[in-house]
């Protein structure tokens, strides 16, 4: 065996590196209060503590939309990226989420109300739940993330029934170690720390010890005469507490599981028959505080399909929610620390809004819509993530492949404008970022539209990107049992036609409509395969300078109002009109529109004058591609398209340049054969209309 190998100690020193360093150790009560005067923050509640995990992974500001992205989100640097999230929309909603967090952590409201991540399936709402919980995790073993609780040891010593097995038992909620001090000592200590803060909000603790620590801390204080002291010192340890989904510490998810057969006693605990036969039902410690809320204490909870549950059992969210509580049978109330995130579909949220009789539940959710992706080339992203994640076969996925199946998405889930002027490819293209300044499209205009006739929001209807994926990956396998090395986007479109009427979540009255979508998607992508083979086949970069140079010239002339040379005779001619429109005409800049766009390239040009920079039409988009498609114009009747066609001339030396050309814009050699072939009887077609 040769290279170098994992050994066993390494990995061993790797993990023992990863753990915190007091993981293991107790420590005294007193030790804690010091900490606390020298760090208020390891006794922050849960909204608070979850509030600085979102800082705590760095954020970035987009000025344009003014949103923070958060990167455990936009870059997800625990796992190099795997799980990013791709879209404005999405990091507007979670954007909104932390803010309802934070907002809570200032005791303004939202920490006595349920945060209800409401969206489409598919949607990603699920994905950033359980992203939450897992960077929660991650920071609680970190020294900024860090928190405590304590366990009663040595109660066999006073407590003279206590069974030996209990002899130490840790808090069972996990509570913070303040609690242990009786209210008014704790608020001195509180109000004294809250001077030494330097937070956005102050640390509050106002609960009660569980019912069972409760009951340890009478009988102590009785044996003690009262000497609170003496019980801290005897029989209390101080434990790190780090967040551990699996091992239900800090972190709970809840999912409904019979309808008809649904039991509180999953969310609140219930009584412990084992402990019955020792300390009798009555007894405080003889209940099991296993419930989902008593889990998710000091942490977060998690309710999956929230709104699937029967109406009864939802009312145990109203005391966890407003009154911060939970009402065990036959047990006292407990108090809970914890950020209560729900998630539900369209159908049950529909369906519960509705429902008068669950006015209280409603009116203490605070609604986070989750739509689907607006931008088609940020839905690409996320097939391609899902590529990126996978075992995928040794195949070139072709350009414009993910662009138009993201296309094709976002068209089904965009409110159809109402403006004349706009129609629902280009509304789609602006919300993609492709507005040219002359371009007479009103965003915000179009958004506030769309907000008025959807029922629920933009973007909360539609395909899911899940069909999408999983209709990808189908093309995927077939291009490789058919021995085609490639991905194309016509392969991709017939596995969209195909299907769409096998997909159970597609209404039957959306298929015609999507079916006209998929047509317009087709569409785009022959503009975009002829526009890659006029590149391949009529790109000249010395013309195109050349004709930009001279595009510019008469522009400043034109707006100078002056002459120009001309270029055979010498002699000082008007403007070349007639140059100027075959260029303009190009980019589809009608007659009356003319002069603005020329004003904007030779302000563009101006511009780049003042910066030290030389013209070139390149680095201007709008002028480039006119020029390119002038140049196509003017070479493409000296272009044998029979030969773009024809599966008999491969080895034609003019051919063989062709496909070269395509493969430097990404094409795999068969993906340049089929482009050429489908662009060139598409152009050769036009030819013969015109």
């Amino acid at each position: 065996m040769t290279g170098d190998i994992e050994t066993l100690e390494q990995l061993s020193t790797e993990y023992k590196e990863s753990m915190p360093a007091d993981l293991r150790e107790t420590k005294s009560f007193d030790w804690y209060l010091e900490a606390v005067y020298d760090d208020p923050k390891i006794t922050r509640n849960a909204h608070q503590r979850v509030a600085d995990m979102f800082d705590y992974y760095g954020t970035t500001y987009d000025e344009t939309e003014g949103v923070v992205e958060y990167q455990l989100a936009s870059e997800d640097p625990l796992n190099d990226g795997e799980n990013t999230f791709y879209g404005t929309v999405i990091h507007q909603s979670i954007h909104e989420f932390v803010n309802k967090v934070k907002s809570g952590a200032r005791r303004l409201g939202p920490e006595r109300r349920i945060k209800l991540l409401l969206g489409p399936v598919g949607s990603g709402k699920s994905h950033f739940d359980k992203q939450v919980r897992e960077y929660f995790e991650d920071y609680t073993m970190h020294e900024e993330g860090r928190m405590y609780t304590f366990r009663w040891t040595n109660l066999c010593d006073v407590i003279k029934d206590q069974d030996p097995a209990d002899d130490t038992v840790r808090s069972p909620m996990n509570q913070d170690p303040l609690v242990l001090l009786p209210y008014e000592q704790r608020q001195r200590v509180i109000d004294d720390v809250n001077e030494r803060l330097d937070a956005p909000y102050t640390i509050q603790n106002e609960q009660s010890l569980d019912p069972e620590s409760e009951f340890y801390m009478d009988k102590l204080l009785a044996y003690y005469d009262d000497d609170l002291q003496q019980v801290l010192e005897n029989h209390v340890e101080i434990i790190r507490f780090v967040a551990d989904e699996n091992k239900r510490q800090g972190l709970e998810t809840f999912e409904p599981k019979d309808k008809k057969n649904q039991d509180e006693t999953e969310l609140t605990g219930d009584v412990n028959y084992s402990k019955i036969a020792i300390y009798g039902e009555s007894d405080p410690r003889a209940f099991d505080y296993s419930g989902a809320f008593c889990n998710a204490n000091r942490g977060i909870f998690s309710g999956e399909e929230l709104l699937k549950l029967q109406r009864e059992f939802l009312y145990d969210f109203l005391h966890a929610t407003q009154e911060q509580t939970i009402k065990p049978k036959n047990n006292p109330r407990i108090d809970i620390d914890q950020v209560i995130v729900g998630r539900t579909n369209m159908p049950e949220y529909k369906d519960k809004k509705g429902d008068e009789k669950m006015e209280a539940f409603n009116d203490r959710t605070k609604r986070i819509d989750f739509p689907y992706v607006l931008s088609y080339e940020d839905e690409s992203q996320i097939y391609q993530k899902m590529l990126n994640n996978a075992d995928v076969p040794d195949i070139n996925v072709e350009p414009h492949t993910l662009e138009m199946a993201g296309l094709f998405g976002v068209l089904t889930r965009i409110e159809e404008p109402d403006a004349e002027t706009v129609d629902l490819l280009s509304k789609v293209k602006a919300y993609n970022g492709e507005i040219d300044e002359g371009d007479d499209i009103d965003i915000k205009k179009l958004r506030e539209e769309a907000e008025q006739t959807a029922e629920i929001g933009e973007g909360m209807v539609g395909i899911s990107p899940r069909f999408i994926g999983d209709e990808i990956a189908e093309a995927i396998m077939d291009s490789k049992h058919r021995s085609r090395g490639f991905l194309s986007p016509l392969t991709v479109f017939n596995f969209f036609e195909e299907n769409l009427e096998h997909h159970g979540s597609i209404p039957e009255d959306n298929f015609e409509t999507y079916y006209r979508y998929l047509e317009t998607v087709r569409e785009e992508y022959k503009e975009r395969a002829i526009e890659d083979v006029r590149h391949a086949l009529a790109y000249d970069l010395d013309e195109i300078q050349r004709q930009g140079e001279k595009y510019m010239d008469h522009v400043m002339a034109y707006i100078d109002d002056d002459t120009i040379e001309d270029e055979l005779t010498g002699r000082e001619q008007e403007p070349d009109e007639t140059f100027l429109r075959s260029v303009e005409e190009k980019l589809d800049i009608p007659e009356d529109r003319k002069e603005d766009f020329r004003q904007e390239v030779s302000n563009w040009v101006s511009r780049r004058a003042r910066e030290g920079e030389a013209f070139n039409p390149q680095d201007n988009e709008r002028l480039r591609r006119a020029l390119e498609r002038k140049l196509w114009e003017d070479k493409k009747h000296n272009i044998n398209f029979s030969a773009l066609v024809s599966a008999n001339e491969f080895d034609d030396d003019e051919r063989s340049a062709w496909i070269d050309a395509l493969m430097e814009q990404g094409y795999s050699e068969g993906g340049a054969k089929e482009v050429l072939e489908f662009a060139g009887a598409e152009v050769a077609k036009a030819e013969m209309e015109d």
